[in-house]
């Protein structure tokens, strides 16, 4: 049986045992481009969370953040009380920063705003990019920017509307995340599948 240890796929990243979850999140999910406002909201908490963090600890309290947040429903994060809010400063699944924690619910508002303006929140992030991932030919992962003009834009806009921990080099990941941006390395085997 092949698994992520035998497969001897090159990745960007994972690769390191007992990295398992981390292998399967690039090959899953990292860099495909998504048109789905609930995934897209889901990762636009999760990247607000990572702020001064790596993307292994948010990875891992994952599972955690989708409890805390309603399965990452906007209406319901949106709505969500002080009392709610408070709560999750306790909660050891999530990181239990107060700022991050309250801007889940002040991006979630935003979120629903920039819905009802463009029809999906998709429409509106793809807009940046005229609907067309941008592809990148990186062969080190240390060449990867940490902002771009794209994130730049992006950030400048979402802050303008109100939303916190969104900073240009937030948005990078972002973009990276959702697959605005294919920052696979040129020799990883993920690269040519999104090409």
């Amino acid at each position: 049986m092949t698994t992520l240890e035998t497969d001897n796929k090159k990745r960007c990243f994972g690769e390191k045992p007992g990295q398992q979850f981390y292998a399967k999140y690039h090959d899953e999910e990292w860099g495909v481009p998504s048109h789905d406002d609930d995934h897209l909201f889901e990762m636009l908490i999760l990247e607000g969370a990572q702020a001064g963090l790596s993307w292994e600890t948010i990875l891992k309290r994952r599972e955690g953040y989708r409890l805390a947040f309603h399965n990452f429903d906007a209406v319901k994060v949106a709505a969500m009380s002080d009392e709610e809010l408070e709560t999750q400063r306790s909660n050891p699944a999530i990181i239990r920063n107060r700022l991050k924690i309250y801007a889940a619910r002040q991006n979630a508002k935003v979120f629903l705003e920039i819905q009802k303006e463009h029809g999906t929140f998709a429409k509106y992030l793809w807009g940046f990019v005229e609907g067309k991932p941008i592809l990148n030919h990186y062969q080190q992962l240390k060449d990867l920017p940490g902002n771009t003009s794209l994130s730049d834009a992006i950030s400048k806009d979402l802050k303008k509307r109100g939303m916190t921990f969104v900073g240009s080099t937030i948005m990078y990941a972002y973009c990276q995340a959702v697959g605005l941006v294919n920052d696979h390395l040129t020799d990883c085997w993920k690269y040519g599948k999104l090409s």
